[in-house]
């Protein structure tokens, strides 16, 4: 053994370490970038490929009908927003999911050829059973990560500089909920109904149609970041796939944003530099 002093400052460099591991798994600046830029994924970006399948697209609408909310947890300030993720590609967004534990499943996901049929690919994307609340209807199969909220420190020139904040929620179903770009390729009715709640289901599809939205009103639950404290201008971002785990046709086109000036009050001019 060695002496007390030896012991004590292995102790300490130990403890120092942990923290320092924790911090950077938990801080904002830790988060995936999400899938480098460019045009098409997956089979989706090879030119050979991609004329053959009806690949999908994600797209995401400006956040909408933001509100600060200081009664959901006391002491802190949220601010809200709904989200509308858009399915506007060739061909539909479809997972399957497979069980693989007792509230979790692995994914497949379906891309649809031209000729008929599926070209299966497989996913590293997650669904699992969540329970949402009481109010929002209790459990349902949904997918992990296919959204994410991010807040961003602008500066003076209008560009984004620092992520700062992010959003608590993670889990979403893909849905036919709302027809918002009807279409020759757009069905006219809902393909994909409500998420699953079947706690004991062994493999469950979900998708969003060409055409289609799955959309989640800003009083919903975990629709927003944390903005207590925060003073400026800033970028209240909405991040499609973030961590590039769904097969698209273009990943050039997975954000949008609003500028806004916190503290938040709702209808105040924003006096902040326009985007670039």
């Amino acid at each position: 053994m060695g002496s007390p002093l030896t012991v004590r400052f292995a102790k300490t460099a130990a403890l120092i370490l942990f923290m320092a591991v924790t911090l950077t798994a938990t801080s904002p600046a830790a988060i995936s970038p999400g899938p480098v830029k460019g045009k098409g994924s997956g089979p989706c970006r090879n030119a050979k490929l991609r004329v053959k399948l009806l690949c999908p697209d994600l797209r995401v609408a400006r956040p909408s009908e933001m509100y600060l909310d200081r009664g959901t947890i006391e002491g802190k300030a949220l601010l809200r927003s709904t989200n509308d993720i858009r399915s506007r590609g060739r061909g539909p967004m479809e997972l399957r999911g497979h069980r693989s534990r007792p509230r979790s499943m692995s994914v497949m996901q379906a891309i649809r050829r031209k000729r008929g049929g599926h070209r299966f690919v497989p996913s590293q994307a997650r669904l699992r059973f969540f329970n949402v609340g009481y109010q929002w209807g209790g459990s349902f199969w949904k997918v992990r990560d296919p959204l994410r909220f991010e807040l961003w420190r602008i500066g003076s020139r209008g560009r984004k500089t620092k992520l700062v904040r992010h959003g608590p929620k993670q889990f979403y179903c893909f849905r036919d909920l709302e027809r918002t770009r009807p279409g020759r390729h757009s069905p006219e009715s809902p393909v994909y109904p409500a998420c699953d709640q079947n706690p004991q289901a062994d493999k469950v599809t979900l998708g969003t149609s060409v055409g289609w939205s799955d959309i989640y009103p800003s009083d919903y639950d975990h629709q927003w970041i944390n903005v207590t404290g925060l003073r400026g201008c800033f970028a209240y971002l909405l991040r499609v796939d973030p961590k590039g785990l769904l097969v698209e046709m273009n990943e050039r086109n997975n954000t949008s944003q609003r500028i806004v000036r916190l503290p938040y009050r709702r209808g105040q001019k924003q006096h902040c530099p326009k985007p670039r």
